[in-house]
């Protein structure tokens, strides 16, 4: 009869230390003179899910500092998110700009 070596949780321990978590992305609104304030609001509420005081608190950090994060995420999700802020921007004919940065 043959013994095991590993048990299970010796193996539950080593495909948790084999899988890393997936790296985050910060989704960075930007800054311009010509997209109105309303619809940067609207955006933030649409794409990133923020109430209308988180949205307005964002919008007057972005107006005042030049750029805001509006969230965290995976790469695929923090890029799908950008995608819909610029058609979004696009479709009314606003320069919106997103970009992420890797965390």
């Amino acid at each position: 009869m043959a013994t095991k070596t590993n048990s299970t949780a010796e193996n539950i321990s080593a495909t948790a230390k084999k899988t890393a978590q997936p790296p985050k992305y910060n989704v960075i609104m930007h800054n311009d003179d010509y997209t109105t304030m309303e619809f940067v609001i609207e955006t933030l509420q649409s794409v990133f899910h923020k109430n209308p005081t988180e949205a307005t608190h964002l919008m007057l950090t972005i107006h005042q500092k030049g750029n805001a994060i509006c969230g965290c995420y995976s790469y695929e999700i923090a890029e799908t998110k950008i995608a819909q802020a610029h058609k979004l921007a696009n479709a009314a004919g606003h320069p919106l700009r997103c970009s992420m940065d890797r965390i």
